[in-house]
Formats: structure tokens, sequence, C-alpha cells
């Protein structure tokens, strides 16, 4: 009967992340687009057992979503934040892995290479 218990098991672990993920689906935004959505979920899905809010209130979850916003928004949008904030998501997403990723010039780096443009 081992098999019978590991198979059930294994459903009740499947019935819970299906569950989370449809819990997590009302917070996409209707601009997001699949890819950054699915990244985004997966931050969402990692930390949410530890954002989850107290029976009182507390707004934890309303701070793990905008987490996840300046995540997905520095990113895939090439926003900048704050050093501690920006190093604090991206800790949170480590081993969160996004492929073909858009890639941005900062104004500093254009300045730097305008500045050494006309020197040279």
């Amino acid at each position: 009967m081992v098999g019978g218990e590991a198979a059930a098991a294994v459903e009740e672990l499947v019935s819970g992340v299906r569950q989370a993920a449809d819990f997590a689906e009302q917070f996409r935004s209707y601009s997001e687009s699949e890819k950054q959505w699915k990244a985004r979920m997966e931050f969402i899905l990692r930390h949410l057992p530890d954002y989850r809010d107290p029976p009182d209130g507390g707004g934890r979850l309303d701070q793990l979503l905008s987490l996840s916003m300046v995540w997905a928004n520095h990113l895939f949008l090439g926003c900048s934040y704050n050093k501690d904030l920006l190093d604090k998501v991206m800790e949170m997403a480590d081993g969160i892995e996004v492929e073909d990723l858009p890639q941005f010039t900062t104004r500093s780096e254009l300045m730097k290479k305008s500045l050494c443009h006309r020197l040279f």
C-alpha cells in the first residue's frame, strides 16, 4: 500500500501547486507578456509562504507583489531603483532563470561613450 500513499502524496502536492498558481493568476497585469508573467509568478510563488497576510491584515502580500514588480520592471524594462532595493529583489530572485532578456544601456554608459568619442 506504500505505492498508493506515495501517489496520494504526489496528487496532494500537485493540487497545492495548482491552487497556488490559480491564486497568483489574479495578480497578473494585463500588459505582461507570457514570459514576463511566468517569471514574476515564479518570484511570487517562491516567496508567498513568507508574505501571506496575517489574519489581522498587515499588507505583507502587497509588499511581495510590489517587490515582484520592482524585479520584473528592472529585468524587462530596464527600470532602475535604489541599490538596497535592487540587491534585495535580485537576491530573492536568485535561481529564477529568464531567457532572452533585453539589453539596456544606462544614461551613464551613454554619457561615457559620448565623452570618449569626443575626446578621441
